[in-house]
């Protein structure tokens, strides 16, 4: 019976947490969903390709990443500013390629929904998102 009680115990801990989880991906207003990850011919270099869907007025944080990544607006109208840069708006359909390091962010800017299909070149076993202040 103790045994019973323990694993009750660490799913409604589990479960907790992934409801917080849950409860943050609401609350910033932006949800990502990997898609693949798969180590390239370049040594120590891995592909991650992963949509991002972001709600009205979503803005991600300030961050960099490990290596390049080709952002591909699927939907609505996004806002990138790259560090150093104007900003660039990307309707459905639009790419832009980010240098390796460059710090950035990407806002929703339109009236509804918008995903954007990115894909990165990074070094892998590193974070895929760096944040930056």
């Amino acid at each position: 019976m103790k045994f019973n009680g323990k694993i009750a115990a660490v799913l409604l801990i589990a479960s907790a947490g992934l409801s917080m989880h849950a409860a943050h991906a609401q609350q910033n207003g932006i949800q990502r969903t990997d898609l693949v990850q798969n180590d390239i011919s370049a040594p120590g270099r891995e592909v991650l390709q992963v949509r991002v869907d972001f709600q009205p007025g979503a803005v991600s944080i300030k961050h960099s990443h490990p290596g390049e990544e080709v952002a591909y607006v699927l939907k609505g109208t996004l806002e990138y500013q790259l560090e150093g840069g104007q900003p660039v708006t990307l309707n459905e359909g639009e790419s832009l390629f980010i240098p390796a390091g460059v710090a950035h962010l990407a806002k929703n800017v339109g009236d509804g929904e918008a995903s954007e299909l990115a894909t990165y070149v990074v070094e892998k076993g590193s974070p895929l998102v760096v944040p930056v202040k």
